[in-house]
């Protein structure tokens, strides 16, 4: 399949996040720092044809309904925008783990856009790729120019791409499933920060910043599952391991190193100790500079 049809959908890691305020809608306002991992799914696509949605791969039992999928809804959030769209068939291979904090199924819808934008010649910043994203899904526009951003409100208000330096990282996921809606129904009050995230630049003051926040999902996230909280004991434990904390709404966790040797050394670790766990080295780049590793 020509490289153009096929499109990597990057884990995204939330390395802050922020619970502002609850808005009268339901929803929450919040603050992320957002960056994307080399680790992720793999979306292909061949045009012609009806609308069609293969899901394979380890974690495509979990997934559910093709129906539901956001892959389709994506998709069918475009063609009500874009007249005369080419459709077909589109394969997702499925490697991250589902309702994880990684939105793998926003980054997988997002895979979709760009597919859909190549095939039929769309503008990268045609105004209708971001229609249908954010009638998607809240994590989907971020996901659509995969770069690390500040993103705020209920995911609709991104900053322009922040340089991020490369970070080493392990990824950790207990094999428990939360829903996003569930975490924010168990947060019990809503502190506002004092200040918003700051950072100049540099990879010794991003960590320094990133010490300094956290995610204020953790704490609903380990009522709701305590096995969260083992997870963040055994990174923390890690040697080399300078932050802990989970991503989005769990129940997956990271742990930050300055070595990807340390953050090697430690998958290797963490998976022998406790063999049900997917446990991913990786690091934090830019996709337009990153392979997705092959390993599901």
């Amino acid at each position: 399949m020509p490289a153009a049809r096929v499109e990597q959908a990057p884990a995204k890691i939330n390395l802050t996040l922020r619970v502002i305020a609850r808005r009268c809608d339901g929803y929450h306002d919040i603050e992320s720092l957002v960056a994307f991992a080399g680790v992720g799914d793999t979306v292909s696509f061949t045009p012609g044809g009806h609308l069609a949605l293969l899901v394979r791969g380890p974690a495509a039992a979990a997934c559910g309904s093709i129906a539901d999928n956001l892959v389709l809804k994506t998709v069918c959030a475009l063609v009500d925008r874009v007249g005369g769209l080419k459709l077909g068939r589109f394969l997702l291979s499925k490697r991250l783990p589902v309702a994880a904090g990684l939105g793998g199924g926003s980054s997988d819808a997002a895979a979709a856009l760009r597919l859909l934008a190549r095939v039929n010649r769309l503008a990268r910043d045609d105004p209708r790729l971001m229609q249908a994203a954010r009638a998607t899904g809240a994590d989907v526009p971020v996901c659509l120019d995969p770069r690390p951003r500040l993103m705020r409100g209920i995911g609709d208000i991104l900053s322009d791409p922040l340089p991020l330096p490369p970070l080493s990282l392990t990824l950790v996921n207990p094999g428990v499933m939360l829903a996003t809606r569930n975490v924010f129904a168990s947060l019990r009050v809503v502190r506002p920060p004092k200040a918003r995230f700051g950072w100049q630049g540099e990879r010794t003051g991003l960590v320094d910043a990133l010490a300094a926040s956290g995610n204020d999902l953790e704490e609903p996230a380990i009522r709701l599952a305590p096995v969260v909280g083992e997870v963040l004991a055994a990174l923390r434990a890690s040697p080399g391991c300078r932050i802990a904390r989970m991503s989005g709404s769990g129940a997956t966790c990271f742990g930050l190193f300055e070595r990807a040797g340390a953050a090697s050394a430690a998958a290797r670790l963490l998976r022998a100790e406790h063999p049900s766990w997917w446990v991913r080295a990786t690091r934090l780049v830019e996709p337009r500079t990153q392979q997705l590793s092959s390993i599901g």
